[in-house]
C-alpha cells in the first residue's frame, strides 16, 4: 500500500472587527448574515476540495485570516468537522488558530479544545496601549492578559504571542518592556516582526513621507530593538528558528516550517493561495463571485494566476526561502529533492555572500550570519531568478 502524499491546509477566515491601520490582508468586518454564508460556503468548498485531493494525507492545519476569533465557536467547530471528514488528517497534527484579545469567550475556547486545535496564536503586537491604540488595535493590554487566561485555563499548552516592533513614537524601553511582560507570562512560541509600511493601507499613507517618517523609530532605534529580541528572548530560553520566529524546544511551528521547505499546501477560503504538485495558484479574492461557484461542480473557476513552477523556479525557492530558517540549506536535503549538487547550481551565489560574509558554510550546510540575517532580502534576491539571468 502506498504511502499518503503529505500536504498541508490553510483555512482562510477573511473577517475582522475592524481593519487595522497597517494591515494589507484580505479581510474586512462582516456581519452575521455574510459570516453565514462564507463559512457555508468554505464548508462546501472543503468536502469538495477533499474529493479532489484523495490520497492525501493533511499533515498541519492553519486557521488565519483576518480574525477567526470573531466568528462563533460553532462554526469553527464546523469547518474542521467538514475537514475531518473530507481529509485524512494525520495523527498529531499541528492544529492552529489566529486570535485578537478582546474576541475570545469561554464558550468559543471549548469549542476549539472540542475541534482539536491544539495551537493558538494571539495577537499582541505590544504591551502598551498607546501603541495598540496608534496601530488601530481593537484591544488593550489587560484584554490580552484576559485571553490568555481563557486558553491557559482550558488547557491549551502551545501558545504563540505575536508582537511588533518599530512602531510610530515606540521606544527602545518600550519595546523591551514588552518583551518582558510577555516573558512573564511564559509562552511557548513568539513571533516578532518589524512593522512593514504596505501600500494602500492608512500607515503607507502616513508614514511613508519624509515627514511621516519622523514619528517611526530611527535606524538606531530599530538596529537596537532588532538585537534586544534575539537577547532577552534566547536568554530566557527561546531559541531563534527563523528570522523572526522563536520558540522553546519542541514548539516550533510545523505549518510555517513546511512553507518555508518547500511542503505542498492547499489553501481553501477566499483568495487563499496552494503550492500542489508544482503548481501556484491562489483562489477568487471578490467575496460574491467566491459565493457564486458550484462547489459540487468543476473548481476551476475557483483558481486564479495558475502557474506552474520549473525546475529551476522550485530549486530557487528552496534557497530563499530555506535560508529563512536559522539551521539554513543542507546540501544532502537538496539533492534528496532535486537531484542534483547544491553547490554547482548556486555555487556563485554561496561563494559571492560567502566572501561578503552574509552566508557561512558549513559543509553540507549554507545558513545565514548574524550579518546576513541583517541584510537577508539583499541574499534572499541573489538567489531569486538566479537561473534565469
Amino acid at each position: 500500500m502506498s504511502e499518503k502524499r503529505k500536504i498541508e491546509l490553510y483555512i482562510h477566515i477573511p473577517f475582522c472587527e475592524r481593519k487595522c491601520l497597517y494591515c494589507d490582508f484580505l479581510s474586512a468586518p462582516a456581519g452575521d448574515t455574510e459570516q453565514k454564508a462564507y463559512v457555508d460556503q468554505l464548508i462546501a468548498e472543503i468536502r469538495a476540495q477533499g474529493v479532489v485531493m484523495s490520497g492525501t494525507e493533511v499533515t498541519t492545519i492553519f486557521i488565519g485570516g483576518g480574525t477567526p476569533s470573531v466568528l462563533p465557536g460553532l462554526m469553527i467547530f464546523n469547518i474542521l468537522s467538514a475537514v475531518y471528514e473530507s481529509f485524512a488528517v494525520m495523527s498529531g497534527a499541528e492544529i492552529t488558530i489566529e486570535c485578537n484579545p478582546g474576541t475570545l469567550d469561554e464558550g468559543k475556547v471549548r469549542y476549539y479544545r472540542e475541534a482539536g486545535i491544539n495551537r493558538v496564536s494571539l495577537g499582541l503586537q505590544s504591551a502598551d496601549n498607546a501603541d495598540l491604540q496608534r496601530l488601530g488595535r481593537i484591544h488593550t493590554y489587560e484584554d490580552f492578559l484576559k485571553s490568555y487566561d481563557l486558553l491557559r485555563k482550558a488547557g491549551f499548552d502551545n501558545v504563540n504571542v505575536d508582537l511588533m516592533s518599530a512602531i510610530p513614537q515606540q521606544s527602545v524601553k518600550s519595546w523591551r518592556d514588552t518583551l518582558n511582560r510577555v516573558l512573564l507570562l511564559k509562552p511557548e512560541h513568539i513571533s516578532a516582526y518589524s512593522l512593514q509600511l504596505e501600500e494602500g493601507t492608512p500607515f503607507y499613507e502616513r508614514y511613508s513621507s519624509e515627514e511621516g517618517r519622523k514619528e517611526l523609530p530611527d535606524e538606531d532605534a530599530e538596529r537596537e530593538m532588532y538585537a534586544d529580541t534575539k537577547r532577552i528572548l534566547m536568554q530566557h530560553g527561546y531559541h531563534r528558528y527563523e528570522i523572526s520566529n522563536y520558540a522553546r524546544p519542541g514548539k516550533e511551528c510545523r505549518h510555517n516550517t513546511g512553507y518555508w521547505t518547500g511542503a505542498e499546501y492547499l489553501g481553501v477560503g477566499l483568495g487563499a493561495s496552494s503550492l500542489i504538485l508544482n503548481h501556484r495558484y491562489h483562489s477568487l479574492r471578490d467575496m460574491n463571485a467566491y459565493l457564486s461557484v458550484r462547489m459540487d461542480r468543476d473548481l476551476t473557476p475557483l483558481f486564479q494566476d495558475l502557474e506552474g513552477l520549473s525546475l529551476e523556479d522550485r530549486m530557487e525557492e528552496f534557497m530563499y526561502l530555506g535560508l529563512r530558517l536559522m539551521r539554513g540549506v543542507s546540501g544532502q536535503d537538496f539533492y534528496d529533492r532535486f537531484s542534483q549538487n547544491m553547490f554547482q547550481v548556486f555555487g556563485p551565489q554561496i561563494r559571492k555572500n560567502e566572501v561578503l560574509k552574509l552566508l557561512e558554510v558549513d559543509m553540507p550546510v549554507v545558513r545565514l550570519t548574524d550579518r546576513g540575517i541583517d541584510v537577508s532580502n539583499r541574499v534572499f534576491a541573489d538567489f531569486y531568478h538566479a537561473l534565469k539571468r
